[in-house]
């Protein structure tokens, strides 16, 4: 109806990366997919859901699909890009002020949407839910919603939008806050604040779709550019965390690309990749695990330690060998490292890597433990 991808397309892209999600072959049932959570969603397109003809039915549920989708797999090897879609486009191309408050209730719907099926990079401290990245895209929707709403001069409804997306960002301070003060907190605090130094980044893309005109203005100075130097909201938290983040977390915010092609890491839930760098249990896992088989053994083992000495800077990855490492022991992995050429052995034997790969979990988390408290001061 609209030149987007395919509803079926998209589907069929998440399964590549996530087939887990499609394990369960019962009858979706009947409904609209706004009115569905994102694993039947998808399950509902598969199996052959009929669009609704009204144009402004098709692009709430078409919004539905698409939130489904990011929501399933932004945490995955191969995120399904659809973030122009729902930060904007479909905002836009929907001209209907009642339908753009459906696809606000639907958005705050999914927030609660569960994270173990389809992510292990969330942490939490205070108790007021997990802090991942997802949340960073949630709140990039809201902007959407916001951008909408204030554009139909829809009072009540900006102001609903307005005040959930300061609810959310509230909650991220408070979950770093405390994770500051919690005492041994140092490294639930690093995951946070690659978490919600990511999220206030979405909350810019969003802003990124605003048209330059004054009515806006409001919004983007308490909204906008946390991360930089608008340090007035908040008491000035999030530039707090990014600075952090930018001292001692940030060669860890690459997209895994050495990982895409290894389709055997992506059966099931539990091999997807926590927060680097702490990704030493990540590795244990992949050694263990009863869907890995040795071949992909192998080629995991061969796209971290090539991706160790590409991707400049960054340390995950020798944690995960390191893991990988304990787990099988020498002679296993030198029997996996058979299958690879003879650069990756190589590379493998390289000085530098040896050491890196010889801290142990305690020196390396320790290490952690203090830069983050030096970058803190």
């Amino acid at each position: 109806m609209l030149d987007y991808i395919s509803p079926v397309t998209l589907v069929e892209w998440v399964e590549n990366t996530a087939p887990f999600l499609f394990r369960d072959l019962s009858p979706v049932p009947s409904a609209r997919l706004i009115q569905l959570e994102f694993h039947s969603i998808l399950r509902s397109v598969k199996q052959g859901y009929v669009w609704p003809e009204n144009p402004d039915e098709y692009i709430e549920d078409y919004f539905a699909l698409c939130l489904a989708a990011h929501h399933g797999t932004v945490a995955t090897f191969i995120p399904t890009d659809v973030d122009s879609k729902i930060r904007g486009l479909l905002w836009r191309d929907n001209k209907n002020p009642e339908s753009h408050r459906r696809m606000f209730e639907f958005a705050l719907g999914a927030m609660q949407w569960p994270l173990d099926m389809v992510s292990r990079r969330y942490t939490q401290v205070a108790g007021l839910g997990p802090v991942s990245g997802h949340n960073g895209e949630q709140l990039s929707v809201l902007m959407g919603a916001l951008h909408a709403f204030l554009k139909n001069e829809d009072a009540e409804y900006a102001e609903r939008a307005r005040a959930a997306v300061d609810d959310e960002l509230r909650r991220e301070a408070i979950e770093f806050s405390t994770a500051v003060e919690t005492r041994g907190g140092e490294l639930d605090a690093l995951r946070i604040v690659a978490s919600i130094t990511h999220n206030v980044g979405d909350v810019d893309q969003g802003l990124s779709y605003w048209s330059k005109h004054e009515m806006f203005d409001a919004a983007r100075r308490d909204f906008g550019r946390l991360a930089h130097e608008n340090t007035k909201p908040y008491g000035g938290l999030f530039a707090r965390a990014a600075s952090v983040y930018k001292k001692v977390m940030s060669p860890e915010g690459h997209r895994h690309y050495p990982l895409r092609s290894i389709k055997g890491l992506r059966q099931s839930p539990d091999l997807l990749l926590p927060l680097g760098p702490f990704l030493d249990e990540w590795g244990a896992i992949v050694a263990r695990h009863p869907s890995v088989d040795d071949d992909t053994k192998s080629e995991t083992l061969a796209a971290i330690i090539t991706g160790s000495r590409k991707i400049a800077g960054q340390r995950g990855y020798f944690r995960a060998i390191r893991g990988m490492v304990d787990q099988l022991g020498q002679t296993r992995v030198q029997s996996l490292l058979k299958r690879q050429p003879n650069s990756v052995r190589k590379d493998f034997e390289d000085a530098e890597l040896r050491k890196s790969v010889a801290v142990s979990r305690e020196s390396f988390e320790s290490s952690l433990r203090k830069a983050f408290i030096s970058a803190m001061r």
